[in-house]
């Protein structure tokens, strides 16, 4: 099955290769179809979330036989430096385009230039706020990624059974006003039940130091703090840190949301409690299947949920050995059954 399905995204591309280019302003006389090509722009590849998802790319990409290119943003706060990236790579003449966005409007001068050029754009991840795309002309050919407000919840509803017995958390989200970090909070305190009570949240711009620090202060003025939820693993991982500094491992629970490998150990090593795991290499994949699809005239959803899954101690060696793939079946709309 696995075979059939890397065939069809190649044919599919192949197919589509010469209708995407030429739509682009390639040139040529015509005699034979071009390659199809792929670029990417993502977040900084100092996360390891946005490793796997190039790697997700570029994988996928060697399988359909698809030259691609991976650009990513210096941090996961660069937003001038991704917004660069991305209008250097507009004016180049690639079929199809995959974007990260670090925040919901700072790609949009390059997507603005796409737009008008009439190529695909693929979102992944994070999505490019609406309103600014449609103020810039901008319609992007599928959303592909986490629902995070079902991810929040669902943290939510591990941390209700970690505490049995209720009690009061601190919430640690990621970039002030940034969408993914705000829906993964209010998903989790949504489902939340009545005897789990949010004490304090604050901000880490999704850095495991700064998460160390500010969870360091929220123990040691709140010393009846009885878990934490952060909106990433890195931040969980820093929180987890400042848990066993205090001597309080096993005590606090602290759960997040990504599912990277260091954090699935620290789930297996008891020094997490949970983390709701993302597929961002499935993200990848799915993202150039997209532009397959794209590229071959199919109509594509508006959006695409990307598979997650809670791991606990109990099913953590289980998510290590299938990682960077999830252990069960998932759905993907872009390839054939």
């Amino acid at each position: 099955m696995q075979i059939r399905r890397r065939a069809l995204v190649a044919t599919a591309l192949a197919a589509g290769a010469a209708v995407a280019l030429t739509a682009c302003g390639s040139g040529g006389d015509g005699g034979s179809a071009a390659p199809a090509t792929v670029a990417a722009v993502i977040k900084g590849l100092d996360n390891p979330f946005f490793q796997a998802m190039e790697k997700g790319i570029t994988d996928e990409s060697a399988v359909a036989g698809v030259r691609s290119t991976v650009q990513a943003a210096t941090s996961i706060t660069d937003t001038t430096g991704q917004a660069d990236k991305l209008t250097g790579l507009a004016g180049q003449d690639f079929g199809c385009y995959v974007v990260n966005p670090i925040s919901g409007t700072n790609l949009v001068q390059g997507l603005a230039q796409l737009a008008a050029a009439g190529k695909p754009v693929v979102n992944i991840d994070s999505p490019v706020d609406p309103a600014a795309a449609q103020a810039a002309g901008v319609q992007l050919a599928t959303y592909i990624g986490t629902d995070n407000v079902a991810a929040g919840k669902l943290a939510a509803e591990q941390m209700s059974k970690a505490l049995p017995g209720g009690g009061p958390v601190a919430v640690v989200g990621g970039i002030p006003g940034d969408v993914t970090s705000g829906a993964r909070i209010e998903g989790f305190k949504a489902g939340l039940p009545g005897g789990v009570t949010v004490l304090q949240e604050v901000a880490a711009n999704w850095e495991r130091q700064e998460a160390l620090t500010q969870a360091t202060t929220i123990i040691g003025a709140h010393p009846d703090v009885k878990g934490f939820f952060a909106a990433n693993d890195d931040m969980g991982l820093g929180i987890a840190r400042a848990v066993a500094n205090a001597g309080k491992t096993g005590q606090i629970a602290v759960i997040s949301v990504d599912g990277n490998p260091d954090a699935l150990t620290a789930v297996a090593n008891g020094e997490l409690a949970a983390t709701v795991a993302q597929y961002p290499y499935v993200i990848g994949q799915m993202g150039v299947d997209a532009c397959a699809a794209a590229a071959s005239g199919a109509t594509l959803p508006a959006k695409v949920d990307a598979p997650v899954q809670v791991v606990t101690k109990d099913n953590a060696q289980q998510a290590i050995e299938s990682a960077p793939k999830p252990p069960a079946p998932y759905d993907n709309p872009f390839t054939a059954k």
